[in-house]
């Protein structure tokens, strides 16, 4: 049975640092597409970032780019989201989702669909207020 499971979240004051991990069983997560979604109370769940499995690109939503990071740990089977400088709109439960393809050869342009995942985490809560 493929499954995701999202560890990490919290409550953190604005501009403090938070690392989110998203551990996967059943699948062997290095080959195929990890992405992050979140989604705030009374809003639709949004794109974050994804680390690709055909080139090793990472993509980043524009809100998150140059703030948030994306890292595999292959021998762990396990994805991280690194956040810094947060803000309180970084609010939300956040979701790792694995696309397990096909992959078109201009995926930067497809990742942030959620209807192309095929397997989801069940999420992690977080918070950042002061």
């Amino acid at each position: 049975q493929m499954q995701l499971v999202e560890s990490g979240g919290g409550l953190v004051q604005p501009g403090g640092s938070l690392t989110l991990s998203c551990s996967g069983s059943g699948f062997t997560m290095s080959l195929y597409a990890i992405s992050w979604f979140r989604q705030a109370p009374g809003k639709e769940r949004e794109a974050v970032s994804c680390s690709s499995s055909t080139d090793g690109s990472s993509y980043y939503a524009a809100s998150v780019k140059g703030r948030f990071a994306i890292s595999r740990d292959n021998a762990k089977n396990t994805i991280h989201l690194h956040m810094n400088s947060l803000k309180p709109e970084d609010t939300g439960v956040y979701y790792c989702a694995a696309d397990f393809g096909p992959y078109p050869p201009d995926y930067s342009n497809y990742w942030a669909d959620r209807g192309l995942y095929d397997t989801w985490g069940q999420g992690t809560q977080v918070t950042v207020s002061a």
